[in-house]
């Protein structure tokens, strides 16, 4: 039950900003109409930006399952 606690904020976060990285595309797509080549160019960023997200929202559930939630503490 604690853990399960510990995990739900790092995943809304997550959602959160993806989401985020989401509507800051589609505000980008009806800016950058005419262009395509501006808009894959900018288009790559928030798709990086949520790529990495996912993956430390993955690590950080591995730390949580695996017992080490305050791994900081050790140094």
């Amino acid at each position: 039950m604690k853990q399960k606690r510990k995990i739900i904020a790092p995943i809304l976060i997550t959602l959160f900003v993806i989401i985020y990285y989401i509507f800051y595309f589609c505000v980008l797509c009806s800016v950058l109409a005419e262009s395509i080549v501006l808009l894959i160019l900018f288009g790559i960023i928030p798709v990086a930006l949520s790529a990495g997200m996912l993956y430390v929202c993955i690590q950080r559930i591995k730390e949580i399952r695996s017992g080490e939630e305050d791994d900081l503490s050790k140094y």
